[in-house]
């Protein structure tokens, strides 16, 4: 193992470490307040983008297998990025944010930080989570699969909240969603 390697896993590490601790103050926030409305398939893509994370783990590869330096670097970059779009999208959701998607008495819809640019940009980080840790990690197989995986089930939780914002707010939700994208700016 090189020490680019070491270094690059033992940020990505950290990483993982840093972008868990964002979510403990909304945690907190969100404590005690009850959903008034929820969208249960949302457990589905839960689901899947666990399955997508289990994938760009698992520890299959080939003899021999090495990542290239480019591949540790990108990692090394997309890594810290989603630690730091993670944070600001939980900060800026606060009370509001939730493992699965449902809206409490009070909810509101936020446009500000991130979600000025992105709709769901805690997803967005997972994603970069993801691909960061593909990168440092991953066979390309299971990367590609991992991938699909999360992609497949972020679609799915995507969905259900939309619905219910586009349910609770009407045409101010409709109109911030044809300007914002999902999750990937300039694509979705």
């Amino acid at each position: 193992m090189t020490v680019l390697q070491i270094v690059a896993f033992a940020e990505l590490i950290g990483c993982w470490i840093v972008w868990s601790l964002g979510f403990l103050a909304p945690r907190r926030q969100a404590a005690g307040r009850q959903p008034v409305v929820a969208a249960p398939v949302s457990r589905w893509g839960i689901l899947l983008q666990m399955f997508g994370f289990a994938l760009v783990w698992a520890y299959v590869r080939p003899v021999g297998f090495q990542k290239s330096a480019a591949s540790l670097i990108t990692s090394m970059v997309l890594a810290p990025a989603s630690v730091a779009l993670g944070w600001s999208a939980a900060r800026h959701l606060g009370k509001q944010w939730r493992y699965e998607a449902a809206l409490i008495q009070d909810h509101e819809l936020v446009q500000t930080g991130p979600y000025r640019a992105i709709r769901h940009p805690i997803y967005t980080s997972m994603l970069g989570m993801l691909l960061a840790t593909g990168f440092a990690w991953t066979w390309w197989p299971m990367f590609t699969a991992g991938v699909i995986a999360y992609l497949a089930g972020t679609e799915v939780r995507v969905r259900a909240e939309d619905r219910l914002l586009e349910g609770r707010f009407k045409e101010t939700f409709v109109a911030y969603r044809s300007r914002v994208r999902a999750y990937i700016p300039g694509l979705r």
